[in-house]
């Protein structure tokens, strides 16, 4: 039996953190980079994936989490910031030209993460380098309903 649940979204522009595009000097490669060894040592291996998240808005709904796939806790992996917690979840993308994409839901926990928070309709997803993107474009997302519930 399949638990994927289908949702319409929008590529939306983030703050360039993740991928270091942001201009943010504390993490010139941007923080996907710097956390992808922090995640390998502990069993989740990020490296064939894009340094970077794909911002979609799944507006006018919203998502909740329910099971992670991974949970990280008390991940310390910048000098001068707080350790956060990290939770990840399956997903695909469809993209327009009906190429399925897999990917993870990248879900650093608000309650550790010390700023560049997300919209309650904005999912972050890490997956591999799609070239012919552009913000505001449609795509269908696909989550897997026992680890993210959409409302």
């Amino acid at each position: 039996m399949s638990n994927w649940v289908q949702i319409k979204g929008k590529i939306n522009k983030g703050y360039g953190v993740a991928s270091g595009k942001g201009g943010d000097k504390r993490f010139p490669n941007g923080t996907i980079e710097m956390q992808k060894p922090f995640f390998h040592k502990q069993g989740l291996d990020l490296e064939p994936y894009f340094s970077g998240t794909l911002n979609i808005s799944i507006f006018p709904h919203q998502y909740s989490v329910k099971q992670a796939k991974y949970t990280f806790k008390n991940v310390k992996w910048a000098e001068n910031e707080p350790a956060e917690d990290f939770s990840f979840f399956d997903c695909r993308i469809r993209l327009k030209n009906g190429e399925l994409q897999t990917g993870l839901i990248y879900y650093p926990h608000p309650e550790t993460k010390p700023e560049h928070f997300q919209a309650a309709d904005i999912l972050e997803i890490i997956t591999f380098k799609i070239d012919d993107l552009e913000y505001d474009e449609d795509v269908i997302l696909e989550v897997d309903s026992q680890q993210i519930e959409i409302s």
